[in-house]
This record gives structure tokens, C-alpha cells and sequence, in this order.
């Protein structure tokens, strides 16, 4: 769809309609947002940060008040809300890792959220994983009483376990599915208390989730469990499949197959040439063109800057790099055992045809849907139709898993 704020800095007007999307299931109100966009000057990280606080603030005072006067409902809407904006706030702000406000803001909006989770009388919990020495932090959402099918799912580059309340978990409980959502390495909890970085390699963090999910949920039935990625986590959790084959689904929201093939885009310069520049010890040529394509485009500005923190390497370059280890190919996408469902956005800002990539290389039962402009859902993960996009993809896992759990709750 044509911007309605931002018109030429597609990177502020994507994370604008990412909000304004999060307000079908609770995370946004039209109004908040589009004041909001309208006090921020385009391309200037400062303003966007400055105004998503003072919103966040006065809807956290909002949510406060209400509890205080024991208005549980009301609280909770604002708290969700208060959440969402404190994790648009600080969304630019990882050009400086050393930055407090990162950290501040992040602890708000965990707060908000973990306030809203205790007014819900047990239907959400707040968990802690067993990985590695440490833990993976998430939550555990009841979708009804008994055994049920579940959905595992985490976000993807830059998103946090408790905006994917908004990105797949509360759809999925309205249809009776339980829910265990996550933040892995290189995701916000892990990345900012643990200094977890991302790792190619899913499935040796998905596989420890399995484990003490079924070890600790008898409600949780194991043959019909499914795993969802938004956004990088479309290649994420389809790696994870390839080697965790207990999944009984596995969504890609949407596909990925490469990421340096879509770093490619970027780089004018053959595969080969550009991962042996991209790895190389010093490369200053390649650094200063990096630079005036982050001068020039706001996109990759930002997924330089915010890479560069996720990663933990000190260059645009040494980021992009370690695009080039995140792959489906040499055979991977192969041994996916489990039915696939492949999401592709007709306007996708990031990663245009990597999704058909990832459907022609599954052997396993697999089924692309492109979401279209005509259904308002051409953006990346179809931000701003999401009751349209998460009614495909339940549908689809509804029928893999022959599940009505809403009908006969």
C-alpha cells in the first residue's frame, strides 16, 4: 500500500505499519499511532525515539490509573499497549551498543508486559528455558482445558517474544492452540542480559525447547506440535526442521532460504567475490561503498546498525558477512520431514524472492501462499492484515493438524 506516513523513508513507514497492524490483537490504537508518526521527522532516529516514549509513558500511566482503581480489563489493554511503543521506541537506537536508553526502554516495555500477564489470571505465564548454562525467556499461553495442540514460535531479527502476542500467539489461543513463545540468541532478553549472539544453527535451540516443553507441560500433545518463525525466522525455524523432526508443522512467516542472497542485493559483485571481500581481514574499498549505501538507503542503514548489534562485530561489513553462514542450501531444506507453510509477501521490503527459493528446494508436503495488495497484506509478514494473514496460516495448521479446537472447547 502507498504510505500513509513516511513517504520517503520506506524503513520509518514499514515500522509505523508494523505498529499500527499490532492493533487487531491488542498492541496499538489507530489514533496513538498516527499522533505519534505524525510528531517524528523522517530519518531522524532521535525523534522517533523521543516520541514513541512520551506515548509509551502516558499510556503506562494510563494502564497504572486504571489498575489502581481496580479497572482489570482497561489496565490490561494499556499495558499491552504501553508494551508495543516502548518496543518501538528504542527500535533505531542500536547504532550505539552502549546506549542506555536500550536498555531502559527495553526494561519498560518487559514491564509492561509482564504487567499485563499478571491480570490474566493464569491464561499466560511467564517461563524460563534451561539452555546452555542459562535460560531462554518466554511465555506459555493456555488455549483451553486439557491436551491440545500447541505452537512453538519466536520472532525473527529485531523483534521481541513478547511482541509475537501480537505476531502469531494470541490468534493462535483464540483458535485453542497452547503457545510457547520464546526470544533464542541474538533476540532482545538473550542478546541484552546474556550477550547472546544469533546462531545458524536453530535446531541446537529448538531442540532444548522441545525437550523441557514436553518434559514439563503434560497439556502440550507432542505428535501435534508446530513450530512458527516471523520475519528472519523464516529461516530460522525452517533450518530447525530440518533436524528436529518431532515437528508435526513447521510456518515460515515469511520464507527464507539465503540471507546472503539477500545481502546480494546490496552488492554489485558476483556470490563468490562478495563473500570472499565481505570476510576479508581488511577490505576498505568495500567499507566505504557500504557506507554510502547506508548514506543513501534507510533500510540498509538500519539492518547494518542493528545487525552490527545483534551480531556483535564492529562493521557493516563483518555483519553483512555472517549473512552469508545463514543458508538453506547444500541439501538442508531437503530433510524437512513436515508439512511446510511457505508466507511470501508481494512487496516484501526485505526479503523479495527468497520464499519461492525455500518452496522449490522442500521435498516434504509444502505450500506457498503469496500475500497480495489487493488484500491490503503485501507488506513484510503482511504488517497491517494480520487477522487476514494469521486466518491462512491457522487454517493451514488447523487442517495439518486436523484440529478445531475452538469449535469443541
Amino acid at each position: 500500500m502507498d504510505p500513509l506516513f513516511f513517504h520517503d523513508d520506506p524503513q520509518f513507514w514499514y515500522e509505523t505499519q508494523r505498529a499500527l497492524g499490532h492493533a487487531v490483537y491488542g498492541g496499538s490504537d489507530l489514533g496513538e499511532v498516527a499522533t505519534t508518526a505524525a510528531r517524528i521527522t523522517a530519518g531522524d532516529y532521535e525523534s522517533w525515539y523521543r516520541e514513541w516514549t512520551s506515548t509509551a509513558r502516558r499510556v503506562l500511566q494510563h494502564a497504572d490509573t486504571a489498575r489502581e482503581g481496580g479497572h482489570a480489563v482497561s489496565a490490561r489493554d494499556h499495558y499491552l499497549r504501553a508494551s508495543n511503543y516502548f518496543r518501538c521506541a528504542e527500535f533505531f537506537l542500536h547504532g550505539n551498543p552502549d546506549d542506555p536508553r536500550i536498555q531502559e526502554s527495553y526494561d519498560d516495555s518487559l514491564a509492561a508486559f509482564r504487567a499485563y500477564v499478571e491480570l490474566t489470571d493464569g491464561a499466560v505465564r511467564e517461563v524460563e528455558v534451561p539452555f546452555e548454562g542459562t535460560t531462554l525467556h518466554g511465555y506459555f499461553y493456555r488455549g483451553g482445558p486439557g491436551e491440545r495442540p500447541t505452537v512453538v514460535m519466536h520472532n525473527g531479527f529485531d523483534g521481541s517474544v513478547e511482541e509475537m502476542h501480537f505476531f502469531g500467539a494470541a490468534a493462535a489461543v483464540e483458535r485453542g492452540y497452547h503457545v510457547l513463545s520464546f526470544d533464542g540468541p541474538g533476540q532482545p532478553s538473550s542478546r541484552r542480559r546474556d550477550g547472546l549472539t544469533f546462531r545458524a544453527d536453530w535446531e541446537t535451540v529448538v531442540t532444548p525447547v522441545l525437550d523441557w516443553l514436553f518434559a514439563t507441560h503434560p497439556e502440550v500433545d507432542q505428535e501435534r506440535t508446530a513450530l512458527l518463525g516471523v520475519s528472519m525466522g523464516g529461516i530460522l525455524a525452517p533450518r530447525a526442521a530440518a533436524f528436529e523432526h518431532r515437528l508435526a508443522g513447521v510456518i515460515a512467516l515469511d520464507g527464507v532460504f539465503d540471507l546472503g542472497g539477500a545481502a546480494m542485493n546490496f552488492l554489485p559483485m558476483d556470490r563468490e567475490q562478495a563473500e570472499a571481500a565481505l570476510r576479508a581481514e581488511e577490505a576498505p574499498e568495500l567499507d566505504a561503498a557500504l557506507e554510502k549505501i547506508m548514506a543513501a538507503n534507510p533500510t540498509a542503514r538500519w539492518g547494518c546498525l542493528h545487525g552490527m548489534y545483534t551480531m556483535n562485530v564492529d562493521s557493516p561489513r563483518k555483519f553483512m558477512a555472517t549473512y552469508f553462514d545463514y543458508s538453506l542450501g547444500g541439501g538442508i531444506a531437503e530433510q524437512i520431514q513436515c508439512p511446510v507453510l511457505v508466507a511470501d509477501a508481494q512487496d516484501d521490503l526485505f526479503f523479495a524472492g527468497q520464499p519461492e527459493l525455500l518452496h522449490e528446494h522442500l521435498n516434504a508436503a509444502s505450500t506457498l501462499v503469496e500475500f497480495t495488495e489487493a488484500d491490503g497484506a503485501a507488506a513484510h509478514c503482511h504488517s497491517g492484515a494480520q487477522r487476514f494473514a494469521f486466518a491462512t496460516v491457522y487454517d493451514w495448521l488447523d487442517n495439518v493438524l486436523r484440529f478445531r479446537g475452538a469449535v469443541t472447547a
